[in-house]
């Protein structure tokens, strides 16, 4: 059986963006850039990177932006600053670790470790990332702390505005005080731009209502998608350990992410131009055109509920 989607409510989902009015050089300046940082990135990724993006966790942002209302692009933003707090909270929780404690309980993980040192604030921790995010999207909805603190209560929460001010000053801190990190819907949209100046037949405003959608599935399955996508490539039933720690620069790929996303709208929606499609999305991006089709037949499988082998 097909996943379902999360519905984000209509409004929010209607493309945000006037395609066609940026200049190109300014477009394509924007497009370098946005590939530099996203090389500079892979090629400097931490332990730990991917790990703080499970699917509970993802549906958990996901739900709150729903909930209060705010834009989609929010709930994205807050996934990409958890993932960076958390990555930087375990490694300076594992450099505190003497090595003699963890040998004397081998069985003992850093993660347990790390989880019993976390698990009564984490929700906090998490609702202050998108409280964070929100921040940085002056044209959304905002959210003041006494409407927080209410709908942390209404979750279970019981908080007092000092706690919520605090809790957003250490994640703020965590992340060293960089919040305007990119993600992938940046990438998304920024490429279709791209597309619609280079193909402007391609329907781009309809496309980009749909990659909403596409993008929220492969974030919430992205562990089951880049597990298909992992054994397809290394043609492994069960890849090793050291295949899968070498494929995180696939999994944290945010370039490759928003063109196969773009691909498998361009799948569900126009298959006509299907070809069309892969065939500028590589020459805009340099990607492959074969890694981008076989990326976006692995979400097509993922969607449609069936095998990889039967797209």
């Amino acid at each position: 059986m097909a996943k379902t989607f999360l519905c984000f409510p209509r409004h929010r989902v209607v493309a945000r963006l006037n395609f066609g009015e940026t200049p190109f050089d300014v477009l394509n300046d924007f497009l370098i850039n946005l590939n530099n940082i996203n090389k500079d990135y892979l090629d400097g990724l931490p332990k730990w990177s991917g790990t703080f993006k499970q699917k509970r966790l993802v549906e958990y942002i996901f739900l709150i932006t729903q909930q209060l209302k705010l834009d989609p692009s929010v709930g994205y933003h807050a996934i990409e600053l958890l993932q960076r707090f958390m990555v930087k909270h375990v490694a300076d929780t594992v450099a505190k670790i003497p090595i003699q404690s963890v040998a004397i309980n081998e069985s003992k993980r850093y993660g347990d470790l790390i989880f019993n040192n976390l698990k009564d604030t984490f929700p906090l921790i998490l609702f202050s990332c998108v409280q964070l995010a929100n921040k940085l999207f002056l044209h959304c909805h905002m959210i003041d702390t006494s409407t927080a603190v209410q709908f942390l209560y209404s979750l279970g929460l019981s908080v007092s505005k000092q706690t919520l001010l605090e809790s957003e000053l250490m994640v703020f801190k965590g992340v060293e005080y960089r919040l305007n990190v990119l993600n992938s819907l940046t990438y998304v949209e920024v490429i279709l731009e791209v597309l619609g100046h280079n193909e402007p037949s391609v329907p781009v405003e309809h496309l980009y209502r749909l990659c909403h959608y596409v993008l929220q599935f492969v974030t919430l399955e992205q562990t089951a998608i880049y597990d298909s996508l992992l054994r397809s490539v290394s043609q492994c039933v069960s890849p090793s350990r050291e295949q899968r720690e070498n494929f995180v620069t696939v999994t944290e790929d945010r370039m490759l992410r928003g063109v196969c996303v773009i691909a498998v709208a361009t799948y569900i929606l126009c298959f006509k131009r299907w070809k069309q499609v892969v065939d500028e999305l590589s020459h805009i991006t340099g990607i492959t055109r074969r890694n981008i089709t076989e990326f976006a037949l692995v979400i097509v499988a993922h969607i449609t509920g069936t095998s990889s082998s039967a797209v």
